[in-house]
C-alpha cells in the first residue's frame, strides 16, 4: 500500500488557485482497471483508489502517513509562472500583434 502526496495544479478552466492550495494524499492503484463485459464500463476492485485525503500542509500529510504506517512518496509542486497583463494592454500602440475584430 503506497500513497503519493502532492499538491494539485489549478484547473484549466479556472484562473484562481482555490483548490490547489491543499496537499492531497492519494493511494497508488494496486490493481489494473477492469472492463465490464456487459456494459463496457471501466471499473476496479481496488477500493483504496477512491480515497483522497486533503491536508493543509505537506508536513500534516507526511505525519498522517507515518502515523498510519503508509509508505509514501512526495511529489514537489510545479510552480507556474503567470503572465500578468491588464485589459488596457489590448489597446496599446506598442502592441506586437495586429488588432483585429
Amino acid at each position: 500500500m503506497t500513497a503519493r502526496i502532492y499538491r494539485p495544479s489549478r484547473s484549466a478552466t479556472q484562473s484562481g488557485e482555490a483548490c490547489s492550495r491543499l496537499w492531497v494524499l492519494e493511494f497508488v492503484p494496486q490493481l489494473p482497471p477492469e472492463i465490464d463485459p456487459l456494459m463496457g464500463w471501466t471499473g476496479s476492485r481496488d477500493m483504496r483508489r477512491e480515497v483522497k485525503l486533503n491536508f493543509g500542509t505537506k508536513e500534516e500529510a507526511i505525519a498522517y502517513a507515518e502515523k498510519n504506517d503508509i509508505a509514501f512518496r512526495v511529489e514537489p509542486p510545479k510552480e507556474e509562472r503567470r503572465k500578468l497583463i491588464s485589459y488596457s494592454d489590448n489597446f496599446k500602440a506598442t502592441r506586437l500583434d495586429p488588432w483585429t475584430h
